[in-house]
């Protein structure tokens, strides 16, 4: 089992940590590294899951390489950065040199089938984040088209869903932006689907998040991993229930049973959630990249994740 990495460290360059992921600021450029750390109901957990953040971050490169989408993405060499060997070792694998943008302050999710909070929703009023659905629906019921429902970005805390037009009522938005987003948002969700479909998997919901480059929006960020979006498996699919998952519900489902109130610190993950959850994460990079094997720019084999 590899080494778990909950935090990063290069010295004297400016870092902000997300709930997983550490940018590194290299002026016109970043370094994302995806550490182990997995968060649940907005808290980081005590406990990585081993293997994570380079499965994250070789997901996340596939797709960057598949999609027909202008993205941030630039290399994983990171001897472009000039820097000492002992500080990019640990890195190796789990980082992604990326194009800096103004990143658009909203969170550009999709949702094809009715889950999670947009459930919650549905069976008080009959709608996602104000838009109605039919009569009807049942928990984890295909919609009949994916629907656009962004949220606000939180820097701590839970992101709010709203409506697209509160979107577009944002002076740093506006009408044109917004529907850009929106088309952009709900034509990768249809790209990835119909690849993870052939695959054996379902996506269910994701987010996406762009950023403006030169005038132009791009997609930055992750996208879709277990991370970003619901997987579920084609074969244990079923309308009426919430399916098995390959994403992190697994371990909020352990969380919920376990007594914790989710308002202290959580508790320590035990080592079979801990490996189960690993192995989830190397199923759906194993499934989505066909054979398991593909190679990084600098022709390396990403198969040990695929055993």
């Amino acid at each position: 089992m590899s080494t778990v990495v909950l935090q990063s460290s290069i010295p004297d360059v400016p870092v902000k940590r997300g709930k997983v992921r550490d940018v590194y600021d290299f002026g016109d450029q970043l370094l994302f590294v995806a550490t182990d750390r997995i968060s649940a109901f907005d808290y980081i957990l005590p406990t990585g899951i081993p293997g994570k953040g380079e499965l994250l971050t070789r997901i996340s490169q596939f797709w960057f390489d598949r999609l027909s989408v202008e993205n941030h993405f630039l290399t994983t060499d990171l001897g472009r950065l000039s820097l000492p060997a002992e500080v990019t070792e640990p890195l190796q694998g789990r980082s992604m040199i990326v194009r800096k943008t103004q990143v658009v302050p909203y969170e550009c999710v999709v949702r094809g089938y009715l889950a999670g909070s947009g459930w919650l929703e549905y069976q008080q009023s009959g709608t996602v984040c104000g838009i109605s659905l039919p009569a009807g629906l049942q928990e984890s019921s295909q919609l009949i088209e994916p629907i656009f429902t962004p949220a606000t970005k939180a820097e701590e805390g839970h992101d709010e869903n709203i409506s697209f037009e509160q979107m577009q009522a944002d002076d740093q938005i506006g009408v044109e932006l917004a529907e850009q987003l929106r088309s952009l948002s709900l034509r990768i969700y249809a790209e990835g689907a119909e690849h993870a479909r052939k695959r054996g998997i379902i996506i269910a919901d994701t987010k996406f998040e762009f950023g403006l480059l030169d005038g132009k929006v791009i997609l930055i960020d992750e996208v879709l991993t277990p991370d970003s979006s619901r997987f579920w498996p084609q074969e244990k699919y079923q309308v009426g229930c919430s399916p098995a998952s390959y994403d992190k519900q697994f371990v909020r489902n352990w969380l919920l049973a376990s007594g914790w109130d989710r308002n202290s610190s959580p508790p320590e993950l035990p080592s079979d959630v801990v490996e189960q959850t690993a192995a989830k994460y190397s199923e759906a990079f194993r499934k989505l990249t066909e054979t398991g094997r593909c190679t990084n720019d600098q022709g390396s084999s990403f198969s040990e994740f695929a055993d």
